[in-house]
């Protein structure tokens, strides 16, 4: 039996899927270049090991297993905003994300014209309880672009308050603390500072975050929007991991969905 036909056949496949994908866990260095780089001073997201990025619907072309190749150790990837919009390439992330081994996490983009429970049950309903996915997102910022919650401005305690409520109901569903993302602004205005028993995902592009949330403990940075990747179309947002390498294996396994 001439074997030769077969085999060049295989070689042929493999070569056109791409590399293979890597472990999650398994921690690949940062290839990345940024189109707006910031001299950060002291506290530069180089002396981070793992680094990872967010996606949205802008990013419409995403390699993922080149770019888990590049350097990509995690993926926060946008699923619902409010209570009733669901990002159209969210199953498409999460399922590209998964299979080229990165770690994935899904954010909830919060609304104040739309009750807490309301937006839990809508994330609930979309995001599906993955083995091994990163903790659940809630992504605290003013939402100067929607047409009906665009001046809703509650207080600081009504704030904390729809936000505990969604937590709770999230946390009892996924089996999992959720992380807050937030804004420099809207940390400031609502006190979240106060807002104790929660890793935080910080969002500070221009200082570091020891400069824009003095004495925040935070877990994620994200340190830039203008990251350019192998793998992915257009700029996309930067970050890492608070930790060294053995904190990020550590945190894994605590963390993770089981």
């Amino acid at each position: 039996m001439n074997l030769r036909p077969a085999l060049a056949l295989i070689a042929f496949l493999a070569a056109c899927s791409g590399p293979a994908a890597t472990p999650v866990g398994k921690i690949v260095p940062e290839n990345f270049r940024d189109a707006d780089p910031v001299a950060f001073q002291g506290q530069r997201p180089a002396r981070y090991a793992v680094h990872g990025i967010d996606v949205a619907r802008f990013q419409k072309s995403v390699n993922w297993r080149q770019a888990r190749a590049n350097g990509v150790n995690f993926a926060f990837i946008k699923a619902t905003e409010g209570g009733d919009l669901m990002d159209p390439m969210f199953k498409s992330h999460w399922q590209g994300a998964g299979e080229a081994g990165v770690a994935r996490g899904a954010y909830h983009f919060y609304y104040f014209c739309t009750r807490p429970e309301v937006q839990a049950r809508w994330f609930i309903r979309n995001v599906p309880r993955t083995p091994g996915a990163l903790p659940p997102v809630l992504d605290m910022e003013w939402n100067p672009f929607s047409p009906t919650c665009a001046h809703r401005r509650p207080s600081a305690a009504v704030v904390q308050d729809e936000m505990r409520r969604f937590l709770r109901i999230i946390r009892a569903h996924y089996g999992q603390e959720p992380i807050i993302y937030t804004t420099p602004r809207f940390y400031k205005e609502n006190k979240l500072g106060q807002f104790t028993g929660h890793e935080f995902w910080l969002r500070t592009t221009a200082k570091t975050p020891r400069e824009t949330f003095p004495g925040q403990r935070w877990r994620f940075w994200q340190y830039s929007a203008t990251g350019l990747i192998s793998g992915i179309e257009g700029k996309v947002d930067l970050n890492a991991f608070s930790g060294r390498p053995s904190e990020w294996k550590r945190w894994l396994t605590v963390r993770a969905a089981r």
